[in-house]
């Protein structure tokens, strides 16, 4: 299937890490198969396919212990189309219906090719975790209640599944699947036991050591890297291909500010402090394409507690601009993209004004005296209300189609204002843009030629959530197209 590519950034090469030439290497300090840059999720995946392909491989990472930013997430992985967990707890699901999903959600200009892979190898995902050592429990964890379970509930919806129009573009079924865990550290466990199953595969890892630049040979194909190791630099062949998977950019601000302006403001980043860009860079550098360089996740997590959905939210006008039970991700871009940063939520007295994100109460009230304490135009929120409240008697939303579970009447004062505007509240953000790859892991140029010997995957590359996201899914992502990009790298020529 064609993918349209909405935004190659190779004129941007003032960012690449210049490559280093072949011919300008004396001699190779280490010799491998494939060399893997970055033992976060992407990382580690890729290498146990590696090794169990029988492929010798060699992983650096800068910390001095593996993880990235996946051991630090929630352990949530977004995985469909009929898994064994789904089908032990009655959930219906296929991978057409997951793919309609996707891609009503990870656009505008979602990589079809790339949901589409996906989609019909996410059961299959599924199995290799739970082979790898991986825990889910066999428990359901309702909507009613959130998108991230409380115990240690293997199975829940995470995005806007239920919400509108997503429940009529496809069949809604709960994908988030999530590594049981004694307390909040599924990404630990989930780690534990990928960093476990690696070293029983034969993988070697090498701490306190990252890549500088690659190497190429005079027919432009990469044939090594140029690291340091501890404190030392080195030069290592790697015979079938260099794999980079070093995470996103969100922790350096030049790049934050050239490429996605618009999350200047949001704070604070997700992902460790290592996601500095420095792979999208030298993947540049040996003449990889950089795309949609402009998106990313922009989380607005106002609920819990989810009775807050029964509220409304409204811009500076008073107007409402959203349906309020969308997933946290649309929300925070429907609020920094469209709304200038400036949101409020407008509550009635049955509602509590606790919440996770930090939102005050800026004004509190009548209608009119909440209008004019926050300078919204005479009659904007009362009008916006007063619509509202007429089709909230019936238990209908025609503006926005908000599920009629979250539906009913605001109309017992005295009312409450909460200021959830970005100066005000935390947003946390990261970033979605990276390296132009194969499904596969291969590194393209503008032009959509394979770099030979050169691979990527996770935040490094422009995944599936292209330019839409819901929990789950950069877990995913990751793990999944590592271990692909690390079966293509095992399963390349090997350099003479």
């Amino acid at each position: 299937m064609a993918t349209e590519i909405p935004l190659v950034l190779a004129e941007e090469r003032e960012w690449a890490t210049a490559a280093a030439l072949e011919k300008d290497v004396s001699s190779f300090d280490i010799t491998t198969d494939v060399l893997i840059g970055g033992y976060g999720g992407a990382g580690v995946c890729a290498a146990i396919e590696v090794a169990e392909a029988g492929v010798d491989v060699l992983a650096l990472e800068r910390r001095e212990t593996g993880g990235g930013t996946t051991i630090t997430s929630g352990g949530q992985l977004y995985i469909g189309g009929g898994t064994q967990l789904q089908k032990d707890l009655g959930y219906e699901d296929s991978p057409e219906e997951m793919l309609k999903y996707l891609l009503a959600l990870c656009g505008p200009n979602a990589d079809e090719e790339k949901c589409q892979f996906y989609c019909d190898r996410s059961v299959g995902h599924y199995d290799w975790m739970v082979e790898h050592g991986v825990p889910f429990k066999t428990a359901f964890f309702p909507p009613s209640e959130g998108t991230i379970p409380v115990e240690d509930e293997g199975l829940c919806y995470t995005g806007c599944e239920l919400g509108y129009p997503y429940r009529e573009i496809a069949k809604p079924a709960p994908r988030g699947h999530t590594v049981a865990r004694p307390g909040n550290n599924a990404g630990l466990i989930l780690m534990t036991k990928l960093l476990e199953a690696a070293e029983n595969a034969g993988v070697k890892v090498a701490y306190k050591a990252v890549i500088e630049r690659v190497v190429l040979d005079e027919a432009g194909r990469v044939v090594g890297a140029i690291a340091t190791i501890d404190g030392e630099q080195k030069a290592i062949r790697a015979r079938r291909g260099v794999l980079l998977t070093t995470g996103g950019f969100i922790h350096d601000r030049g790049m934050v500010e050239r490429f996605a302006p618009r999350i200047l403001k949001c704070f604070p980043p997700l992902g460790e402090s290592t996601e500095d860009g420095s792979g999208i860079r030298i993947g540049m550098g040996a003449g990889g394409a950089a795309i949609r360089m402009n998106e990313s996740s922009i989380v607005m997590p106002f609920a819990p507690p989810r009775d807050l959905l029964r509220g409304i939210f409204v811009n500076r006008l008073g107007q409402r601009f959203i349906a309020e039970d969308l997933y946290q991700c649309q929300l925070g871009d429907a609020v920094v993209i469209h709304q200038g940063g400036v949101a409020y939520l407008l509550l009635d007295a049955d509602i509590a004004a606790t919440n996770s994100m930090g939102a005050q109460v800026c004004a509190e009230g009548t209608i009119e005296e909440i209008e004019k304490a926050v300078g919204i135009p005479e009659g904007g929120l009362a009008n916006t209300l007063t619509q509202y409240n007429k089709f909230a008697e019936k238990g209908e939303d025609p503006l926005f189609q908000k599920h009629p579970n979250w539906i009913r009447p605001l109309d017992k004062g005295p009312y409450k204002l909460l200021d959830i505007s970005t100066e005000k509240c935390a947003f946390p953000t990261f970033t979605l843009g990276g390296l132009w790859t194969k499904s596969t892991g291969e590194v393209m140029d503008i032009e959509g030629n394979v770099i030979e010997g050169l691979y990527a995957a996770g935040r490094t590359t422009s995944g599936f959530p292209a330019g839409g996201y819901n929990s789950g899914m950069a877990v995913a992502d990751c793990t999944f197209f590592g271990r692909y990009a690390g079966r293509a790298a095992a399963e390349a020529a090997p350099l003479d």
